[in-house]
C-alpha cells in the first residue's frame, strides 16, 4: 500500500477492527508492517475516522501513517508503536467504536530459567527444564552435545526422548550412551538463543525393589483459549510403575488430549479442558500406589453471547436493549452511545448490566448503542442502532406547563393546549420525579383532554421535583413538554427529637440528641427549644434555644441533688414541632464519685430500642454498666436515683457501648437508665425517655392472654449470607396475630449487641445481611395487636460458605538458597468457609498480566512451603490467595524477595567422607595383603611343594611315589591340565573363560584335526612351576570314592556350585589352589554340548559359584556304533563298586550321558573320561595302581572339545580308597 507516493509496501499484515469477533492480541513481527481497517458496518459511509491508543486520540509520526481511505500503518520500527488501537467512525446518523487490538512487537527474552545437572541412575528418567517468554511463542527444541537429539532407527520403536511444549525435555530409560551435555534452543521469527549446558551423568543402577514416587508432579496451570496445556507426570519406582490420568469430577477426559509418554498435553485448550486432573502411579502387581492432582483454568477472551438488537419505535415509547456476553475472567459491560458512555438517569437506566432502558423515548435518544464486555484479556463489542419515529398529523407538545406549591405535600400544575392539532387530544401524560439524587423513580398519571390544571399530592415537604408533560392523540405521542423543577413548601417537624440526658458534674445536666431524619424534619431545621423545670416548682418553665447544627447543650448552675424535668422541640422556618414528653434527670449529690455515662443516644424501632452510650469522665474507676428500662405513664411521678423495682436491669462488662432492648410494644412510652458501677458504689444514671414508633392500626384491644409462638419452625440456608425461615401459625390462639417477630443472633453468643430483630406479617423470611459460613439461632413470636407471646424453641441453621473476604495473612517469605524461597502465611481473618487452598502466585516480572504468573496450589492445612526450581540472584514478587470451596478470595498485596547469587563452596562433608573411604579401602587392602602373606609363609613351611619340585603325578601321604610314573607318558593327572607347548600355529585369540584357562581338551594330543587350546608362546614349557602349592588331604577308611557313576540329577536349587556338591559326596578330597597368569589362544568356534553327566558334576560353560544355571539345551545323543569294550578288572570292579555299593553286574560299567548309556568310560580326577579303561592295571612301585584308559580317543560329533570344568572356585578335588591313579 502507497501513501503520498512515497513508501510502498507489498505484504502489509491486515487487521480489520470492527464490534464482532476478531483478534484482540497482533504481534509486529519486523520488517512487515501492520494495516489496521476500520469497518463498523454502518449503513452510512462514515465521514471521519478518529484513532485511539490507550484511549487517547492518535497523531501521525514516522512509525504511524494515516491512510486517505482511513486506515493506519503501523510500522515495527520501534516499542513506542505498542498500544490498545481502536477506531471511532462517525456518520450523520451517529458514531460507532470498534473493540480494542493491542499491539506488540515481536521479541525473545534471554533464558528465565536455564537446565540443571542431572544425575540420573541406569534405566532411570531424566528431566530438563527451560523456560523463555517470547513473542510470538517461541518453538523449543534440545540438542545433545550441540547435535540434534538422535531420532529412533526403527519407526516402531518408542522415542525414549520426549520434548514437551512448555520446554521440558525427558529421556526415558537413560542409558551410558545418553551421557553428555544437553541445552535448550528457543528461536521464533526474531531470533534463536542457546541454554547453558547441562550435563547428564548415568550411574549404575540399583535392580533392588523400591518404592513408588512422583518426581515431577502435574502443576496447576491458568492457559488462554487456544494455548497448549501440558501436565507432567513423572514417576520412579522399581519395578517401574504403571502411570494413569483420570479426571476428579469423573467425567472422561476429551478425546483430543494427548498422552506422551506419561504426560498429558492438550495441544489446543478449550473450555470444557478446565478442571482438576489426577495422576496415579501404580507399583505392578500391587495395589499400592501414589497420586498428584492439578487444576487447569482456561482463561477466555470476552464474547457477545445474547447482542443487542436494532428497534424502530415511535416517540414516547420504551426501548429495551439486552446484551449477554461471558468469558473468565467474568467480563465487565458498560454502555456506550454514538461511541460516548450512556448518560444515566431517571428516564435511562439499566435493569442490571445486561439490560438497557430508555422510558419515553424522544428524537434525542436516536442513534447507535453498543454494548462493550472488557476483560484482562481483550474486549468484545456488539451494535444495536435504534430509530425512533415521528408520524405526521401528531400534537405539539403543551405549552407553559407551570408548577405551583400548593403546600409541602402538594402542588399545582397548570398549563395550555397543545398548539397544533390540540383537537386531536385524547388525553394527557404528566411526569414527575426528585430532581436531587441519583435512581430515582419516575411517577406518570394520565388527564383527559378537557382540563389545563392537575394538583399532584402525597409529595415530600421541602423536597424538589421535576415535571413534564406529553399529549396523545390516535395517530401517537407529541415531544415532551419543557420540564420544569418546584421545591415543595416546609412543614413544621412531625416529630420531636430523642433526648438522652446526664450529669457530669452536681450542677450540671448535659442534653443529647440525634437529628431528625428528612421524613421526619419536612424542612431544614433552623433552631432546637429545651424546656426544663424541676419537680418542686412545676409552674417555672425555662426554655434555651440552640442552632440547628448542634447536636446537644448543657444545662448550667442546677441544684444539686434535684430533680428536673425536660422537653426538647425542634424548629423549621414553619414553627416548632410538638415538644417530647417530659424526661425526668436527677442531678448528683456533691460528694458522689462516679460521673453518668455520657452521650446516651437511643435510636426507637416500633418494638424495640437501640442504646447506645459513652464512658463517663472517670472511665478508669468504673468495672462496668447496668442497664434498666421499663414502661411508664406521662403522669407517673418522678423516679428517685435508683430504678425502680418493676424495671428490667440487664449487667453489662466495661467494653459494651450499645444494646438493644426488644420485645417492645409500639407506641409505648420507655424510660431507659444506663449508669456505671465498681465493686464499692453505683454512679448516677443518664435517663432517655421517649416512645416506639407507631403502628398503622391503633386500635387498643382487651387484655387477652399473649398470643402461642409459632409452631414448625424450619431454617434452610438460601446463601451465603441468607437463610430462608418458615413457619406455621398456632395450632389455636385466642388472639388475632398481627405480625411476627424473628431473634436471630450467632449460635453461643453471649454479646447482647449480636441479637438482631426482624419482623414479618407473612409465615416466612428471608434474614439477609448475615455472615458467611457462620452458625445462628432463631426464633420467632407471634404478636397480637398490643402485646407479644413468647418465642418460639430456637432452631439453628448455618449459612453456605463463600469465598474469602480477606486474604492470608502475615506473608513471609525467605530465601533458603539461590534456587528455592519458603513462603509462609496465616489463614485469612475471614475466611468464609472451610479452606481447602491456598493460591500461591510468583513471577519474576512484576509487569507481567496475572495469567503470565507461575500458580501454584497448596492443600488447605499447610501454611509454610518451599518453592523449587528459582532461578538464582532474581527478585520474585508473591501473592496469595486463600480458596474454599465456593472459590478463591482476594490476594494479598504482593511481597518480593531476593535469592542470592549462587555461590561455590566446597563442600567440606562430601570431601571429609570421601577421604575417609579412600583411608578405609586402603587399609582393607593392607591387611588383605599381609592376611595373603602369612598364609603363604604358614603353608610353605608346613611342607608343601615348592614349584621346582612338581612332577607330573601326586605325592600322596606318606607312600612314596615311584620314579616310573614319571615315565608315564599317558599319565591323566594335574599336569594335564592344560597341554605341553605346541609349535603349531595359533589360532585367533580370545578372551577365555575360567574353564578354558585351567583346562584342556580331551584327548586333544591324539587328534589333531580338532582345535585345541594352544599357549600364545608367552609361558614356559613347565607350566606347573606356576601351581604355586598343593595341599593334599587324606582322610584313611573312606567309606566310598566320590568317582563313581552315582547318577544325581541337577536341579535349579543347586545353587551353591560345584564345590557344594562335590563337598557332600565324601570326605577323601585333594585341594589344589591354581593361579595362572597367562593368556589363551582363543579356540576356534565349536559345536558345544552341554552333557548332563549323572555324576552331578559341573558341565562346560557352566554357571560360577553363587550363580544360577542356565537352561540346558537339548542332549546330543551318542551313535550306537561304538567299539567293543575290554573286559574290566576285578580290581576296577573294587574300585567301582567303592563309590556306590558293589555293582550289580560283572559287565562293562555304564555312566549316563545325555539320558544314552557310555559304556567303558573311564573316570580321571573326579570326571567321565571319553576314554575306555585298559584292560588290565599297572602297578606302582609304592604300591599304588593306577588305569590307563586306551589311546584312541572318542570321535562322535556333539561331544565336547574339551572336558567339563571341574572347579569354578580354584579347588581341584580327587579322592581314591586305594591310592589309585587314572592315566590318560
Amino acid at each position: 500500500m502507497e501513501r503520498s507516493g512515497e513508501v510502498r509496501w507489498e505484504n502489509p499484515v491486515s487487521v480489520e477492527l470492527s464490534c464482532g469477533v476478531g483478534p484482540v492480541h497482533v504481534v509486529l513481527e519486523p520488517p512487515d508492517p501492520v494495516l489496521l481497517d476500520c469497518h463498523l458496518g454502518a449503513t452510512e459511509a462514515p465521514l471521519n475516522i478518529t484513532w485511539l491508543r490507550d484511549g487517547v486520540v492518535l497523531s501521525e509520526s514516522e512509525a504511524i501513517q494515516l491512510l486517505p481511505n482511513g486506515s493506519l500503518l503501523v510500522l515495527p520500527s520501534s516499542r513506542d508503536v505498542e498500544g490498545a488501537y481502536s477506531c471511532l467512525s462517525g456518520s450523520s446518523f451517529g458514531a460507532l467504536t470498534s473493540r480494542t487490538v493491542t499491539l506488540q512487537l515481536a521479541s525473545l527474552s534471554r533464558f528465565l530459567q536455564d537446565p540443571e545437572p542431572q544425575v540420573v541412575p541406569e534405566s532411570g528418567t531424566a528431566r530438563f527444564e527451560c523456560h523463555v517468554d517470547g513473542l510470538p511463542t517461541p518453538s523449543i527444541t534440545w540438542e545433545k552435545d550441540q547435535a540434534p537429539l538422535p531420532v529412533p532407527t526403527e519407526p516402531d520403536d518408542a522415542p525414549r526422548y520426549v520434548t514437551l511444549p512448555n520446554g521440558v525435555l525427558q529421556i526415558l530409560g537413560v542409558s551410558k550412551e545418553d551421557e553428555g551435555l544437553y541445552r535448550c534452543v528457543a528461536s521464533n521469527s526474531v531470533r534463536k538463543r542457546y541454554s547453558q549446558d547441562a550435563s547428564l551423568t548415568v550411574t549404575p543402577g540399583t535392580p533392588e525393589e523400591s518404592e513408588v514416587v512422583i518426581t515431577a508432579p502435574p502443576r496447576d496451570l491458568t492457559v488462554v483459549l487456544g494455548q497448549p496445556a501440558v501436565l507432567e507426570c513423572m514417576a520412579q519406582g522399581q519395578p517401574k510403575p504403571f502411570v494413569s490420568w483420570s479426571r476428579q469430577d469423573g467425567r472422561p477426559i476429551a478425546t483430543d488430549v494427548v498422552v506422551l509418554a506419561t504426560n498429558l498435553v492438550i495441544p489446543d485448550t478449550h473450555s470444557h479442558h478446565a478442571g482438576v486432573y489426577v495422576c496415579r502411579a501404580n507399583k505392578p502387581k500391587t495395589r499400592e500406589f501414589v497420586s498428584a492432582s492439578a487444576e487447569i483454568r482456561v482463561l477466555a477472551p470476552p464474547i457477545i453471547l445474547e447482542p443487542p438488537e436494532s428497534r424502530a419505535l415511535s416517540r414516547a415509547n420504551t426501548a429495551r436493549f439486552v446484551c449477554n456476553s461471558s468469558g473468565d475472567p467474568a467480563p465487565v459491560l458498560h454502555w456506550l452511545k454514538n461511541g460516548e458512555p450512556v448518560q444515566w438517569s431517571a428516564r435511562v437506566k439499566t435493569q442490571g448490566p445486561s439490560v438497557l432502558l430508555i422510558n419515553q423515548l424522544g428524537l434525542e435518544d436516536a442513534g447507535y448503542y453498543q454494548c462493550i464486555a472488557s476483560n484482562s484479556l481483550g474486549t468484545a463489542c456488539a451494535t444495536a442502532k435504534l430509530l425512533v419515529i415521528v408520524k405526521q398529523g401528531l400534537p405539539s407538545p403543551p405549552r407553559r406547563l407551570q408548577a405551583t406549591p400548593h403546600s409541602s405535600t402538594s402542588a399545582l400544575l397548570t398549563w395550555d393546549p397543545p398548539e397544533s392539532n390540540s383537537d386531536q387530544v385524547i388525553g394527557f401524560s404528566i411526569h414527575y420525579q426528585r430532581a436531587t439524587g441519583s435512581d430515582n423513580m419516575e411517577y406518570q398519571f394520565a388527564v383527559n383532554n378537557d382540563t389545563t390544571e392537575f394538583h399532584v399530592k402525597e409529595l415530600q415537604p421541602h423536597t424538589a421535583y421535576t415535571f413534564y408533560m406529553v399529549a396523545y392523540s390516535p395517530m401517537g405521542a407529541s415531544h415532551p413538554s419543557q420540564s420544569v423543577t418546584v421545591e415543595m413548601l416546609e412543614d413544621v417537624p412531625s416529630a420531636p427529637p430523642q433526648l438522652s440526658l446526664l450529669s457530669t458534674s452536681p450542677t450540671e445536666i448535659r442534653v443529647m440528641w440525634l437529628p431528625l431524619s428528612l421524613q421526619l424534619s419536612r424542612g431544614a431545621i433552623t433552631r432546637y427549644r429545651i424546656d426544663y423545670r424541676t419537680l418542686e416548682q412545676a409552674e417555672d418553665v425555662f426554655s434555651v434555644e440552640v442552632g440547628g447544627n448542634e447536636t446537644q447543650a448543657t444545662l448550667k448552675d442546677l441544684k444539686p441533688n434535684h430533680t428536673y424535668q425536660l422537653r426538647m422541640a425542634a424548629g423549621t422556618r414553619a414553627g416548632f414541632s410538638q415538644p417530647s414528653e417530659w424526661a425526668i434527670h436527677h442531678t448528683p449529690k456533691l460528694t458522689q464519685v462516679l460521673f453518668a455515662p455520657t452521650e446516651l443516644k437511643v435510636r426507637a424501632k416500633m418494638r424495640s430500642l437501640h442504646v447506645t452510650w459513652q464512658p463517663p469522665p472517670n472511665p478508669t474507676q468504673i468495672t462496668g454498666y447496668k442497664l434498666a428500662y421499663r414502661e411508664v405513664d406521662v403522669e407517673e411521678p418522678a423516679n428517685e436515683e435508683t430504678p425502680v423495682a418493676d424495671a428490667h436491669q440487664i449487667r453489662l462488662r466495661k467494653r459494651v457501648k450499645h444494646y438493644e432492648i426488644t420485645g417492645l410494644a409500639p407506641d409505648r412510652l420507655y424510660e431507659v437508665k444506663v449508669w456505671a458501677c465498681n465493686k464499692q458504689t453505683e454512679g448516677y444514671p443518664a435517663v432517655w425517655k421517649g416512645r416506639t414508633e407507631k403502628f398503622t392500626d391503633r386500635v387498643r384491644p382487651p387484655d387477652y392472654l399473649p398470643p402461642l409462638p409459632p409452631s414448625s419452625v424450619k431454617a434452610h440456608a438460601n446463601s451465603s449470607t441468607s437463610i430462608w425461615l418458615r413457619w406455621e401459625k398456632p395450632p389455636f390462639s385466642n388472639v388475632r396475630i398481627i405480625t411476627y417477630t424473628i431473634r436471630c443472633s450467632p449460635a453461643g453468643t453471649r454479646n447482647a449487641s449480636l441479637v438482631s430483630y426482624y419482623t414479618s406479617t407473612s409465615q416466612e423470611i428471608l434474614l439477609g445481611a448475615l455472615k458467611p459460613f457462620t452458625r445462628y439461632e432463631l426464633a420467632v413470636q407471634s404478636n397480637g395487636i398490643s402485646m407479644g407471646g413468647p418465642f418460639s424453641g430456637t432452631v439453628e441453621e448455618s449459612t453456605l460458605a463463600d469465598r474469602p473476604s480477606s486474604p492470608p495473612t502475615d506473608l513471609q517469605l525467605s530465601a533458603i538458597d539461590p534456587f528455592s524461597v519458603l513462603v509462609s502465611w496465616r489463614p485469612p481473618l475471614e475466611p468464609n468457609g472451610i479452606i481447602v487452598s491456598y493460591r500461591m502466585l510468583y513471577s519474576g516480572n512484576l509487569s507481567q498480566p496475572e495469567y503470565l504468573w507461575t500458580n501454584l496450589s497448596h492443600d488447605g492445612s499447610v501454611t509454610s512451603t518451599e518453592v523449587l526450581g528459582l532461578m538464582s540472584g532474581t527478585r520474585y514478587y508473591f501473592k496469595m490467595g486463600a480458596c474454599t470451596e465456593v472459590g478463591v478470595g482476594p490476594f494479598s498485596s504482593i511481597k518480593d524477595v531476593h535469592t542470592p547469587s549462587k555461590t561455590y563452596e566446597l563442600d567440606i562433608n562430601a570431601v571429609t567422607g570421601i577421604i575417609v573411604g579412600v583411608c578405609l579401602g586402603l587399609l582393607c587392602i593392607l591387611l588383605c595383603m599381609c592376611v595373603s602373606f602369612r598364609n603363604g609363609k604358614s603353608r610353605e613351611a608346613s611342607g608343601g611343594l615348592e614349584p621346582s619340585a612338581l612332577s607330573s603325578q601326586y605325592r600322596r601321604g606318606a607312600h612314596p611315589v615311584s620314579t616310573a610314573v614319571s615315565d608315564c607318558t599317558d599319565c591323566h593327572e594335574l599336569e594335564t591340565l592344560m597341554p605341553p607347548l605346541t609349535h603349531e600355529p595359533a589360532l585367533p585369540l580370545t578372551e577365555p573363560n575360567e574353564q578354558q584357562s585351567l583346562m584342556s581338551s580331551v584327548g586333544a594330543a591324539d587328534d589333531p584335526a580338532e582345535p585345541k587350546l594352544t599357549w600364545n608362546g608367552s609361558v614356559r614349557r613347565d607350566w606347573t612351576n606356576r601351581i604355586t602349592r598343593y595341599r593334599d588331604t587324606i582322610i584313611e577308611d573312606s567309606p566310598s570314592l566320590i568317582n563313581g557313576p552315582r547318577e544325581v540329577p541337577v536341579n535349579e536349587n543347586s545353587m551353591n556350585g560345584h564345590e557344594e556338591r562335590l563337598h557332600s559326596l565324601g570326605s577323601n578330597r585333594v585341594e589344589a589352589e591354581v593361579i595362572v597368569h597367562s593368556e589363551l589362544s582363543e579356540a576356534v568356534d565349536g559345536v558345544q554340548s552341554d552333557t548332563d553327566l549323572s555324576l552331578g558334576s559341573p558341565v562346560s560353560q557352566g554357571p560360577s559359584y553363587g550363580e544360577e544355571a542356565p537352561p540346558q539345551p537339548p542332549t546330543t545323543h551318542l551313535p550306537e556304533s561304538r567299539p567293543p569294550s575290554p573286559p574290566v578288572s576285578n580290581h576296577t570292579l573294587g574300585v567301582l563298586s567303592n563309590h556306590n555299593g558293589p555293582l550289580e553286574s560283572n559287565g562293562p560299567y555304564q555312566v549316563t550321558v545325555g539320558g544314552d548309556k557310555l559304556e567303558g568310560m573311564g573316570l580321571t580326577n573326579g570326571f567321565h573320561s571319553p576314554e575306555s579303561l585298559r584292560p588290565g592295571r599297572e602297578s606302582l612301585e609304592n604300591g599304588d595302581y593306577r588305569l590307563c584308559p586306551k589311546r584312541k580317543a572318542l570321535s562322535q560329533p556333539g561331544l565336547p572339545l574339551s572336558p567339563p570344568a571341574f572347579a569354578t572356585s580354584g579347588l581341584v578335588q580327587s579322592t581314591s580308597g586305594a591310592h589309585g591313579y587314572l592315566c590318560p
